[in-house]
C-alpha cells in the first residue's frame, strides 16, 4: 500500500543522513528496481559490497519500521 512506501522513504531518507551510499543502494534496489548487480554498478561499488550494504540496510530499515511504538 502507499502508506508502507511513504514509511520506507521515510525511513530510508532518516538512514541516508547517517550513511548515504547504503541508502542510496536502497533506494536503486527498491524504487528504481535495479538488481545488485546494476546497483553495485551504478554506485560504483562490489558486487560483494553492496551484498554487504544490503544486509546491512536492510536490518536497519527493519528496525527503524518495525520498532516497538
Amino acid at each position: 500500500p502507499p502508506a508502507d512506501f511513504l514509511e520506507l522513504n521515510d525511513a530510508i531518507e532518516v538512514f541516508w543522513q547517517s550513511d548515504p551510499l547504503k541508502a542510496d543502494l536502497v533506494k536503486l534496489r527498491c524504487f528504481a528496481g535495479l538488481n545488485q548487480g546494476e546497483a553495485a554498478e551504478l554506485l560504483g561499488i562490489s558486487r560483494a559490497t553492496a551484498d554487504r550494504y544490503w544486509a546491512y540496510a536492510k536490518l536497519r530499515l527493519y528496525r527503524a519500521l518495525y520498532r516497538e511504538k
